[in-house]
């Protein structure tokens, strides 16, 4: 029993590395300028009911493939600092809130209007983040 559970661990982390290998390949090919936030991934470790979730993700091999793929592609890889809030800022008016991350939609409080999907504003403040908050790779 316990070599088909070894066999099956190894065959999802051959799925989830092809699926890395493929999409940062796609990415790279795709785009000149990538921008990712610069996450402590080993502090989101720490936690440990993110733990599995974060490991299974593959976050850090992500960035990890994206970096290495920089010159064969001629992309830029840029790290915008951890600690912009780039989750918690509206994307039109710049407004900044606090929100949980149970929160899935943003809702500017300030009145602007903007409701956006939280993944979506914080893409966008990705894209327009200031260059005091970005490093290269």
């Amino acid at each position: 029993m316990s070599k088909e559970i070894a066999k099956t661990h190894a065959h999802l982390a051959n799925i989830r590395q092809d699926f890395l290998q493929k999409t940062t390949t796609d990415i790279s090919r795709n785009y000149y300028r990538i921008r990712i936030e610069d996450l402590n991934i080993s502090q989101m470790m720490a936690n440990h009911k993110l733990s599995n979730a974060i490991a299974n993700l593959g976050l850090y091999e992500f960035r990890r493939m994206l970096t290495y793929k920089q010159p064969f592609f001629g992309t830029r890889v840029e790290l915008v600092d951890r600690w912009f809030p780039s989750s918690k800022t509206c994307c039109e008016c710049g407004h900044i809130q606090s929100m949980p991350l149970s929160e899935r939609v943003f809702v500017c409080e300030a009145g602007c209007g903007n409701i956006r999907d939280r993944d979506e504003n914080a893409s966008i403040n990705l894209r327009d983040a200031p260059f005091d908050k970005i490093r290269l790779a």
